[in-house]
């Protein structure tokens, strides 16, 4: 039977778990005592011979021995080998619940689309949700040892109403050498598409319907046949127990009281029961204990599923579904609310501060603004303008670094005045009026414009359709004033070379 204490838990305070502790079915207790009990004998078997039966120079010997294995007790990795192993058996345990097949889903599509007050509906119903259920039943005998126990052989499945004498001996005259529990399931397909073809099943939508809620519950009988034939590998298991029995024999021996090697060496306290040891033990071997316990949860543990109250609980709601409750409807009326636009259910008195609490409307519902309000004035978006990639370090430093180009700050500022700040064109005072500026940067940011306006002019064509030449580039900047630089055009042989050198050929 399935230990549940949720109740016990749901509500937090002082020492909650703590009355989980002196419980004994399904505790740990109950796993480990037996282990528990083995270990406590061994140590105090091999300390009694330590104290009483060794002699001087075999104690000496003993320490040695017992030293080394208390330093390979560091070497084994418990935590992660046990952690990992664990995780993976909790994961698995929960998988394996989950695909345990529940008839509620298929038996709601059958009361609503298989038609029929008369006999030969409720027969077509009944018989197809016992289909279903069989099927469940069969798979459940090949992986629960609690329901092959109830149901040993095919004549207690028949004697228990889930098949007919007749589906008996088509069921046996079929061989297979492999698990037959999907023959049910090709039953219930025949099945309903006869009730299509006779008129109860009125369209082919809800047969197709019934066929995909069938092939969901056929699945999961599937995923449980596979759970019990694909286990978590040997070897792994393996590794982790040899891990847990090695660590616990190193401490055996390692973890006894030993004497000084030296006479006027000062020795450890001897205690006569090892706590920390103890706890170690319970700690680890009752990890081991847990994923041994829950590795099948079909067994007949104290946490394992209750498969059988399963069985009984799925054919008494699904045959009451579809029989019983097929077209049996309470009459509809007016609810309480039908004039009230807001409805509001009444609470009692231990739940009535409950109605105190406000409505929870969004984490930033009650964030306050900023208080600037320029910082709430809308801005027209320009997609069509191309993104402008200033340096980092300008956005945040007072002077330009001479590790830092300013050629896109001073060419961005120019090219997109809708990127200005907002009081240059308002009026408003700046806030970096206070700030001085350094020439040298100022200097620097005209000099790398005028670089710029050098390279865009000699891309683009003049007005009679030519490019600028050096020539018209020297004129240009003696016009200006600027310092004259000779322009030297590239040769062919240079260009080829850096074609090669881009290309990566020798």
């Amino acid at each position: 039977m399935t230990i549940s204490y949720t109740l016990k838990v749901a509500n937090s305070h002082f020492g909650g778990f703590s009355k989980l502790l002196f419980r004994w079915k399904g505790s740990i207790y109950k796993l480990l005592y037996k282990e528990f009990i083995v270990f406590v004998v061994l140590y105090a078997v091999l300390s009694l011979i330590y104290r009483r039966l060794l002699t001087e120079d075999q104690k000496r010997l003993y320490t040695k021995v017992a030293q080394y294995c208390n330093r390979s007790t560091d070497l084994i990795p418990m935590s992660f080998v046990l952690g990992f192993y664990v995780t993976l058996i909790v994961n698995r345990w929960w998988a394996q619940y989950t695909s345990i097949p529940l008839p509620d889903q298929l038996m709601c599509v059958i009361s609503s689309n298989v038609h029929g007050k008369d006999e030969r509906g409720r027969i077509l119903r009944r018989t197809l949700i016992r289909y279903a259920n069989l099927s469940a039943v069969l798979i459940l005998r090949s992986v629960s040892t609690r329901v092959l126990k109830r149901f040993p052989t095919m004549d207690h499945v028949v004697e228990a109403g889930f098949m007919t004498q007749d589906e008996r001996k088509k069921f046996e005259s079929l061989h297979s050498d492999f698990n037959k529990y999907w023959i049910p399931c090709v039953w219930f397909t025949n099945l309903a598409a006869q009730a299509r073809r006779d008129g109860r099943v009125r369209d082919d939508v809800a047969l197709r319907l019934l066929m995909d809620e069938l092939n969901l519950y056929r699945a999961k009988c599937s995923m449980l046949f596979h759970y019990d034939w694909i286990s978590i590998p040997l070897v792994y298991t393996q590794v982790v127990t040899i891990a847990v029995y090695s660590f616990f024999a190193f401490c055996l021996i390692g973890r006894q009281f030993l004497e000084p090697l030296e006479p006027g060496q000062e020795g450890d306290l001897d205690m006569y029961i090892p706590l920390s040891t103890l706890l170690q033990f319970f700690f680890y071997a009752g990890w081991l204990k847990v994923a041994e316990q829950i590795i099948n949860p079909f067994g007949e543990d104290d946490d394992d599923f209750e498969t059988n109250k399963l069985i009984d609980r799925n054919l008494q709601v699904s045959l009451l579904s579809v029989d019983d409750m097929y077209q049996n409807l309470p009459l509809a009326g007016k609810d309480k609310y039908w004039n009230e636009s807001t409805a509001q259910p009444p609470y009692t008195v231990a739940t009535a501060a409950e109605t105190l609490k406000p409505s929870f409307l969004g984490s930033t519902f009650d964030m306050r603004m900023c208080e600037d309000p320029e910082q709430s004035q809308p801005v027209e978006a320009s997609p069509s303008s191309p993104r402008i990639h200033t340096p980092l370090l300008t956005r945040f430093l007072a002077a330009a670094s001479p590790a830092v180009s300013l050629k896109n700050f001073g060419r961005g500022s120019r090219a997109h005045p809708h990127l200005r700040r907002p009081w240059a064109d308002s009026g408003l005072p700046s806030p970096y009026c206070n700030r001085s500026e350094d020439p040298e940067a100022v200097a620097r940011i005209e000099e790398e414009e005028t670089e710029d306006e050098e390279s865009r002019a000699s891309e683009s064509p003049t007005p009679g359709g030519h490019l600028k030449t050096p020539q018209s580039l020297e004129a240009s900047k003696t016009r200006k004033g600027l310092p004259q630089i000779q322009v030297k055009a590239p040769s062919s042989e240079s260009i080829i070379m850096d074609q090669q050198d881009a290309a990566g050929l020798p």
